[in-house]
Order: C-alpha cells, then sequence, then structure tokens
C-alpha cells in the first residue's frame, strides 16, 4: 500500500505521514479532540441557556394577574356536508362570541360563496361595552357596532352631483370641442 504526499507547503518538499514524528500526529489529534471538546460544552451550555430563559417567570406582586379565565359556555356544530356550522363561547370575562356559517348557491360550482353572520362582545378598559355585529360574504367583511367611526355626511351640493350623474344614461354620445368619445 503505498502512501499519499500532500504538495509542498512553505517551500518544503512533499511530505507523506510516514514522515511526520509520532509526537507531531499525536498533537495534531489532540487539538482536534480539544476543540471538538470546547464546542460540545458551547452547545451545552448554549441549551442550558436556553432551557434556563424558557422557564416560566416568577410571578412578582406587582406584576400583571396571570389567573386562567374559565370558559362559561362553549358550543359547536361542526362543519356539516353543506358547508354549514354554528359555534358560541361565554369566557368569565364577559366575551361573548357566536358565528353561524352555509354556503350560498350549494351544489352549483363556480357560484358557491362561503357566508358568516356574528357578532362578538366584550367590555373595554373603560367600562364601556363594546359590541360588534357582521357579516362576511362575496361583499366582504362587514362590521357593525356603535363604537365603529362612520364617514361624515355628504354635503349637500355633493350629493346633487352626484344624483345628476346617476341620472345620465350609460352611454352618452357627446360631440362638440372638448368632449371625449369613447
Amino acid at each position: 500500500m503505498r502512501l499519499q504526499e500532500t504538495p509542498a507547503v512553505c517551500g518544503v518538499g512533499p511530505v507523506s505521514i510516514k514522515d511526520m514524528e509520532p509526537s507531531t500526529a499525536y498533537s495534531s489529534a489532540q487539538s482536534f479532540n480539544y476543540t471538538m471538546a470546547k464546542r460540545e460544552l458551547l452547545v451545552i451550555l448554549c441549551g442550558m441557556v436556553a432551557a434556563g430563559l424558557g422557564r416560566p417567570q416568577v410571578q412578582s406582586s406587582q406584576g400583571p394577574n396571570t389567573t386562567p379565565i374559565p370558559i362559561l359556555k362553549y358550543e359547536n356544530e361542526g362543519v356539516n356536508y353543506d358547508g354549514s356550522y354554528k359555534w358560541s363561547y361565554e369566557t368569565g370575562n364577559e366575551i361573548v362570541a357566536e358565528e353561524t356559517g352555509f354556503v350560498k348557491n350549494f351544489g352549483v360550482p363556480e357560484q358557491e360563496i362561503q357566508t358568516a353572520q356574528g357578532s362578538y362582545s366584550y367590555t373595554a378598559p373603560d367600562g364601556t361595552r363594546i359590541t360588534v355585529t357582521y357579516t362576511a360574504d362575496e361583499n366582504g367583511f362587514i362590521p357593525q357596532g356603535d363604537h365603529l367611526p362612520t364617514p361624515p355626511p355628504i354635503p349637500a351640493a355633493i350629493q346633487k352631483a352626484l344624483d345628476f350623474i346617476r341620472s345620465q344614461p350609460e352611454n352618452q354620445e357627446a360631440t362638440g370641442p372638448g368632449t371625449v368619445k369613447y
């Protein structure tokens, strides 16, 4: 069996393993083992730090309350073969939610539309009861609630102009200077 030679390093000719002194070979292996031991120690230390940081934090007397909130009511009539469903729940901190859904045009391919109607309510930090009712269908998610902002009324002059535009025929043929024909 022929030993392989390595190329010249720093002007020294080819070197084979048999030319190396036993102490040199041992030092390389010892250095390798020492490096591996440092890496293993680093991995173990990182794991211990991660485990320490991942543990539950001690609750101080000044911190927030982490008492579990009970679920007082939970109902779920899963998704039926026709896409209909119904769920509702109520929690101990007065959160109430419910939703029903069905598929419009069930059985008509390319025209089926998932529809949902529901509501949720909770108490705001200032004590106000917030209630939102909503529908979600081909027109998107449409929420309603007394606390939601509403647009200001349209000024009378703009409303008059909009009404005039709506009263005009769709395909109006206009001629004359400054008109564009579509």
